[in-house]
Formats: C-alpha cells, sequence, structure tokens
C-alpha cells in the first residue's frame, strides 16, 4: 500500500476527449479526499464527451465552469483553468504542479504533446511537467492502437511521462462497472504516492 508523504499537495487533472471522462471525475474526487489541490483543465472536445458521457454540460466561460465544478465536487480545493489562459501557474516551471495527470488522454492530445507543441495551457503544462523532471501520467483510452499511437506514446516515455492505459484488471473480482473504474483511477494513484483501498491487491485476503 501506497503513502502519502505530502500534505496539500497541487495536482493537475487534464481531460480530453477521448471516451472515459468518468475516470477524471472519479480521480479528481479521490484527489479531493485525500487533501489534496486539484486544478482542472478541460479540452473543448472533453467538454463534449464528458456531456455525452455524463450529462454534465459545464460551461466554456470559465467563471462559470469554476463554479459549475465546485458545486459537482462539493469543494473550494478544486479550480478550473482555462484553455487558453497561459498566465497561470501551471504554464511556468517556476510554478509547475506537483503532478500532472491527463485522464482520459486522446491520441491527438498525445502526439501533440509527444511533439513538443504547446499551442494550448493543456499541452504546455504537461511540457513543464517533462522538463520539470515532474510526474506526468498519460492514461490513454483508445483501442486499438496503430504505429503512430504507439510510436507517440514511447516517445512520452522516453521522455519520462508514466503511460498508464485505462486497462483495467479482473483478479480483484469486479462485481460492477465502479469497480472497473475504481482499478484504474486506484493505479494512478499509487504513481501519485497516494494511499487508497479502490481495489484489492493481489496477494490480498479475501474479504
Amino acid at each position: 500500500m501506497t503513502s502519502k508523504n505530502h500534505e496539500n499537495r497541487h495536482f493537475v487533472v487534464a481531460m480530453t476527449g477521448a471516451s472515459g471522462s468518468v475516470y477524471g471525475l472519479r480521480l479528481v474526487t479521490e484527489l479531493l479526499r485525500a487533501g489534496e489541490r486539484v486544478s482542472l483543465i478541460l479540452s473543448a472536445a472533453g467538454r463534449q464527451v464528458l456531456h455525452h458521457e455524463t450529462g454534465l454540460d459545464w460551461s466554456a466561460e470559465i467563471k462559470q465552469q469554476r463554479q459549475q465544478v465546485q458545486d459537482y465536487f462539493s469543494s473550494i480545493a478544486v479550480d478550473c483553468l482555462g484553455i487558453d489562459d497561459f498566465w497561470v501557474g501551471a504554464a511556468s516551471g517556476s510554478a509547475a504542479a506537483d503532478a500532472m495527470i491527463v485522464i482520459p488522454c486522446s491520441m491527438g492530445t498525445a502526439g501533440r504533446i509527444a511533439a513538443g507543441l504547446s499551442s494550448n495551457l493543456l499541452e504546455r503544462a504537461a511540457d513543464v511537467m517533462l522538463k520539470e523532471r515532474r510526474r506526468l501520467v498519460m492514461v490513454p483510452r483508445e483501442t486499438p492502437f496503430n504505429t503512430i499511437h504507439l510510436e507517440n506514446l514511447l516517445r512520452l516515455s522516453r521522455a519520462g511521462a508514466v503511460i498508464l492505459p485505462a486497462m483495467p484488471g479482473f483478479y480483484h473480482g469486479p462485481k460492477k462497472i465502479d469497480d472497473l473504474i475504481d482499478f484504474v483511477v486506484g493505479k494512478v494513484l499509487d504513481q501519485l504516492n497516494i494511499a487508497h483501498t479502490l481495489f484489492e491487491r493481489w496477494g490480498e485476503a479475501k474479504s
């Protein structure tokens, strides 16, 4: 079991247009529960998929989006960052977050980050994580992968990113969809050194 060594860390969570917005929502919930501070970045496609998959219709206008997100999570410890706002701390290595998680991560986003593009805040924040040698966790949700996808993911891995595909295991005996979501989110939390009980680990006694 991992343990949390630092209090009030700052995590950037980015949700893109890949299917699997529930993973991002669940991760933010768990980070807030652990007492951490979260900055959320939603791409335009991410908001569209979020609406389609969950019914949540979060505004593109950042002030309204911030209020909607804080109301949803019942917390002011989560903030929303405008996708084109380069004046926030996440855009600079001098104020970089402790870690960033792109969940779910589209192949387009992975390709642009792998190419070193910084055309929006999401891409710039990811670039900051890599250049500052901080933890960047990419959670791609795509199948099958083509050769370009695989080469981009390999390039990101070589640059220091953790590639953690949304591939739930089944050894913990999942009984419902939430169990599969929790498995993937729990794996992300492991990478962030945050203790959790989202799934039963291999070798643990069955309850």
